[in-house]
């Protein structure tokens, strides 16, 4: 078997068999992402907990086989790190995915199978949603305003999901 083919079944398996896929009930934040060029469409919700560690996160969206295998591989590696170690690894994958260098160690094995995609220049923003969508959430979980009962309110883009 081919790396090549490794990948593409790597890639399919998530597709197919989709980890932390859903919505969480009472998420700490949700916000979707869209690629209009392709349609591509990431609603993620998290679960933050109070030392700002990834307790929970779901996504639900529609799209490509590379979008959604993205998202299930992302929630997999993110949940339970603090939300500085999940945006130094978003940092990091995004970088990888704009050069020919692997994908780094620490993220994981299976991302390693979206490195093909960079062959595929309008495949890329494809797999970059999952973790675009990520950080826009983190800087709304960031830049939360609270309110006048002390709960704080996000002002993502999921406000009208059911």
């Amino acid at each position: 078997m081919t790396t090549e083919d490794l990948s593409r079944e790597i890639i399919l398996d998530h597709y197919q068999n989709p980890r932390n896929h859903g919505r969480l009930e009472h998420p700490t934040v949700a916000n979707r992402g869209h690629n209009p060029l392709c349609g591509d469409e990431i609603e993620l919700s998290l679960l933050i907990d109070a030392s700002d560690h990834i307790g929970d996160i779901r996504f639900a969206g529609r799209g490509c086989s590379i979008s959604q295998a993205s998202a299930s591989m992302m929630t997999d590696i993110v949940k339970g790190r603090t939300l500085d170690e999940v945006e130094a690894s978003v940092q990091r994958f995004t970088q990888s995915m704009a050069n020919r260098q692997s994908a780094p160690a620490e993220l994981e094995a299976e991302l390693d199978a979206l490195q093909g995609v960079k062959r595929y220049p309008a495949r890329v923003k494809c797999a970059l949603l999952p973790w675009t969508t990520l950080r826009e959430s983190i800087d709304l979980y960031r830049h939360r305003e609270p309110t006048r009962d002390g709960a704080d309110a996000l002002a993502g883009d999921c406000s009208d999901a059911p």
